[in-house]
């Protein structure tokens, strides 16, 4: 037990002296160059396709059988050769052609569906019911029906496209609506926003995360399954697209321009998922704060 009469500890005493700016140290560190490369995303992703197009190089060399795997510079000069002079062109136009018009008509149709949805209790139980019963079936699968329907040609391929839009775009647009939180809901009510207003200034841009990730989805399922059935019927109109490239080659055992013909499907999604739908998302969800 300590002694009340006892004086406290003496501490020692401690000066503190003001630093210069230079004596601190380093607490800004210039970027190295290295550095401010790797925070640039295009170069990154660039660097990943130099990647694997040299491992494709390397087993294909190290393979040495083009009817199997032709190297990765083979397949470049029969991409270039039907480009230039052959009728690669053509066959991506025709395949664009079809996937926009297939598209465009498969957003149409999941905004009446969801709009029913939205504004209605049976709206929600027809998507919900149509969703569950049309959703795993195969677009693939429909393509004895569109023969059978529309016979060979463009409206069978827009039909199975917009089979596979239209489900996947409706599902993602609805879920995103319900997402939508009541405070949101109520603060557009107390500004006075009823109707279309209230839709197109609170529910619209609070839900787009989810439409734009629907209309991703709805574009990939679109591409895949319109090469799928240029695959399987090939021409449309007197020309094939670049399933029917494809294909033909296959037929005369041409490896490298088949690889060619998947290179061009693989770039045209490449372009379209980071110069369409990336910018769209700079310009909305990230710009808004609702994005990393």
């Amino acid at each position: 037990m300590s002694n009340p009469g006892a004086l406290p500890p003496l501490r020692q005493e401690v000066e503190n002296r003001n630093l210069e700016s230079g004596q601190i140290g380093e607490v800004e560190r210039p970027l190295s160059t290295w550095e401010r490369i790797s925070n640039i995303e295009w170069v990154r992703r660039i660097t990943i396709l130099i990647i694997l197009a040299a491992l494709w190089e390397a087993y294909g060399r190290y393979l040495n059988n083009p009817l199997l795997v032709p190297p990765f510079s083979v397949v470049l000069e029969a991409l270039w050769q039907a480009t230039v002079n052959g009728p690669l062109l053509d066959r991506t136009f025709t395949s664009v052609k079809v996937l926009v018009i297939g598209y465009a008509c498969g957003v149409a149709l999941a905004a009446v569906f969801t709009a029913l949805a939205v504004s209605t209790r049976i709206g929600t139980d027809l998507l919900s019911t149509l969703t569950a019963m049309f959703n795993p079936l195969p677009a693939i699968a429909l393509l004895p029906i569109a023969l059978l329907w529309f016979g060979l040609g463009i409206p069978s391929l827009v039909f199975v496209i917009v089979h596979s839009v239209l489900w996947a775009v409706a599902l993602n647009t609805h879920s995103g609506f319900l997402a939508v939180s009541e405070t949101m809901r109520m603060a557009g009510q107390n500004y006075g926003l009823r109707g279309i207003r209230f839709v197109a200034l609170v529910l619209m841009p609070a839900a787009f995360p989810a439409i734009l990730s629907g209309l991703k989805i709805g574009w990939a399922f679109a591409w895949r399954t319109l090469i799928a059935a240029e695959l399987v019927f090939g021409v449309s109109s007197r020309s094939g697209g670049l399933g029917w490239f494809i294909f033909e080659n296959r037929n005369q055992l041409d490896t490298a321009s088949v690889f060619a013909g998947l290179t061009a499907v693989i770039i045209i999604g490449l372009v379209v998922e980071s110069v369409i739908f990336r910018n769209i998302e700079k310009r909305t969800v990230r710009r808004w704060g609702m994005q990393r």
